[in-house]
């Protein structure tokens, strides 16, 4: 069995949960027999080959100008020929998608059934599915995800600015007005936000014929279980296989300490949707608490690089709050076990995250947001505690209390069990592709080409 992986990115460049998952996810599959090629776009280097881990990897370059219905709609050309290629190369039984974005595509789906290669996708993070990219409607409030092309219209400009006025009517605007603005050639944030229902409407027809067409659609989470369906995936397509992590370290008797100021831990990316602000706010709505919070934190992209600027400017006279280079995958946890508790104040709905499975595999309780992949995996009072996301002063409450009180560090610590292991992904991972591999041998005969 030969199967092709498309992450958002990969190594060695920054990467979130979605590659570590990929990485975690190639060497259980190896164990088992499956071989696993990593295809990822790259930005600088364009087209390059080497291996990570063992498993071979291939970047690809983008176009470098691409039409924004491609970006909505069906995905890059370039990147479709590219992972093709590679598919043809390779041999490979299954195409499988770890994101859903210009260059993991629909049309890049559709290249591969045309090849007779069976096609998987993964939804790992909304922004497969919302184009604002948190599931929070307006910033705020848990959005359950149906796509309504007005009410996510009106979503989207929200996040650019816009007051209500101008994106209320603008939600409205019909198909032939935008088409009519795109034909002449009109370009810019102005032309984009007068064509962003259309735009909106053709991201969501590319979603919903991607979960219909691929073979088989799987959800880390039930939320994403729930969403899927509603967006029209085949129940019998879908799966539900939570995220696993590799490393288990049982909840041991904690030595005494001279010190014992909470120590709390962060791990994941800089960016506004992770939440650190409400972290550093809370932590400087008291600031006699005996507190130290260590950020163990990577910067993606330009907007991560102006939130670290913007944090390290709000936090530069606390010194409870230390940045940190971000730690290794197979580092995490055993840097958590030495931790009190670990944070997780996402601001938007995560599908996992893996932060809190490590937590738990170091024996660790998490204080995390009362949102999405969190909320199903934190049992409230027993291996950490939920807060509301945004609600700074809740925040302050929770770590003051749990500053103040040793016992309680003690009693969740003791409540926190085994997580579920990459193993286990492996394995589900495996029936799927097994399940889908006859069936498109079945169906399809390998035809060339990208349309």
């Amino acid at each position: 069995m030969r199967v092709v992986h498309v992450p958002f990115g990969y190594y060695p460049d920054a990467v979130g949960g979605t590659e570590v998952y990929v990485a975690a996810l190639a060497r259980g599959l190896r164990a088992r027999g499956v071989d696993s090629t990593i295809v990822a776009p790259d930005a600088t280097l364009g087209a390059q080959r080497y291996e990570h881990e063992g498993t071979p990897v291939h970047r690809f370059a983008l176009q470098p100008s691409a039409r924004v219905e491609d970006l909505y709609g069906e995905g890059d050309i370039q990147a479709a020929e590219s992972i093709a290629s590679v598919l043809t190369e390779t041999g490979a039984d299954v195409l499988h998608l770890h994101a859903f974005t210009r260059a993991a595509s629909l049309r890049a789906a559709r290249a591969a059934r045309r090849l007779g290669v069976g096609v998987v996708f993964t939804y790992h993070t909304p922004t497969a599915s919302c184009v604002r990219g948190t599931l929070l409607r307006d910033g705020h409030a848990p959005c359950d995800g149906t796509l309504d092309a007005r009410r996510c219209t009106a979503c989207l400009l929200e996040s650019r600015g816009l007051p209500l006025a101008v994106r209320e009517p603008l939600s409205h605007i019909p198909s032939t007005l935008s088409a009519a603005l795109a034909s002449t050639g009109a370009s810019g944030a102005w032309a984009t936000a007068v064509r962003a229902r259309e735009l909106t409407s053709a991201r969501h027809d590319a979603f919903r014929s991607l979960i219909r067409e691929a073979d088989a659609v799987v959800a880390v989470c039930e939320w994403v279980r729930s969403l899927l369906l509603r967006a029209g995936a085949v129940p019998s397509k879908l799966m539900l296989s939570r995220q696993g992590t590799p490393l288990w370290r049982p909840p041991a008797v904690r030595p005494e300490r001279t010190d014992d100021a909470l120590r709390l831990a962060f791990v994941g990316r800089l960016h506004p949707t992770k939440g650190v602000h409400v972290l550093v706010s809370a932590l400087a709505a008291r600031p006699e608490l005996r507190v130290t919070m260590d950020l163990f934190a990577s910067v993606q992209d330009d907007d991560g690089a102006r939130y670290r600027s913007a944090l390290c400017s709000a936090f530069a006279g606390d010194s409870r709050i230390t940045l940190h280079a971000p730690l290794p995958s197979d580092r995490v946890v055993d840097t958590l076990s030495t931790y009190d508790a670990t944070l997780v104040p996402s601001q938007w709905l995560e599908t996992g995250p893996l932060t809190v499975l490590e937590s738990f595999a170091a024996g660790v309780p998490v204080i995390g947001s009362n949102l999405g992949g969190i909320a199903e995996l934190v049992t409230h009072d027993r291996d950490g505690w939920l807060v509301p996301h945004a609600d700074v002063r809740a925040w302050a409450t929770a770590i003051e209390r749990l500053a103040a009180d040793p016992t309680q560090r003690s009693r969740l610590r003791s409540g926190v069990r085994r997580p579920r292991s990459t193993d286990d992904v492996a394995s589900d991972m495996v029936s799927v592709y097994d399940a889908v591999v006859p069936r498109r041998r079945s169906y399809f005969a390998p035809t060339a080409g990208v349309a």
